[in-house]
C-alpha cells in the first residue's frame, strides 16, 4: 500500500512539473517585472504584458472602468516598507494595481486589496493621478517600469503611443 502511495505521488509531482509550465505558456502573454529602491523600501511590480495586436488602448476603457494594467493576473506591488501614495499610507506587503479613468485624459492610479473584475470602494487603498504623455517610443507590448528621481518613485505604464506616470514615495 505505501509503495503504491509513494507511486502515485511521483507520478504526480512529475505530471505538474511537466504541465505546469504549459498553463502559463496558454494564456500567450509573457510576463514582466520592475524593481527599484525608493529610499529604504524595494519594490516590485509584476504583471502580464499583453500586446496591442491592432488595437488603440486609449479606446479599450470607458470613462468610470478600472483597467487591471496587464494580462492574465493581477498587477501587483510588492514592498518591504510601507509607502505613501499622495498623502495616504499604503502597508508593506504585496497589493493590486489597477488604474481608473475619470474621464478622457484623466487617469488615476489605484492601490486595491482586490483585482478589477471584484472591485469595489471599500477595496481602495489609495488612489493617486497619473500624467498622460504621448510616449517618444510607442510600444506593441506593455511594459511597466519603476525608477526613482531624489526620493521619489515612478511607475510608468507604456502601452500604444501612450504613457501613464504616477509617482509615491517610501513612508518615513
Amino acid at each position: 500500500m505505501k509503495d503504491s502511495t509513494r507511486v502515485v505521488l511521483g507520478i504526480s509531482a512529475f505530471a505538474m512539473l511537466l504541465v505546469g509550465p504549459c498553463l502559463n505558456l496558454a494564456h500567450g502573454n509573457d510576463q514582466g517585472q520592475a524593481k527599484a529602491t525608493v529610499g529604504r523600501a524595494h519594490v516590485s511590480i509584476e504583471y502580464g504584458r499583453p500586446t496591442l495586436k491592432g488595437r488603440d488602448p486609449m479606446q479599450m476603457i470607458q470613462p468610470g472602468q478600472m483597467w487591471r494594467m496587464g494580462a492574465d493576473s493581477p498587477t501587483t506591488i510588492d514592498s518591504d516598507q510601507d509607502l505613501l501614495f499622495g498623502n495616504t499610507r499604503v502597508p508593506k506587503g504585496k497589493h493590486i494595481l489597477l488604474a481608473r479613468l475619470a474621464e478622457p485624459g484623466k487617469w488615476f492610479l489605484v492601490v486595491s486589496t482586490k483585482s478589477a473584475n471584484q472591485y469595489e470602494p471599500g477595496a481602495k487603498l489609495a488612489e493617486v493621478p497619473m500624467k498622460l504623455v504621448k510616449a517618444t517610443d510607442p510600444r506593441e507590448e506593455l511594459t511597466i517600469k519603476l525608477s526613482v528621481r531624489g526620493k521619489q518613485g515612478f511607475i510608468e505604464v507604456d502601452w500604444g503611443g501612450s504613457r501613464l506616470i504616477a509617482s509615491f514615495t517610501a513612508a518615513p
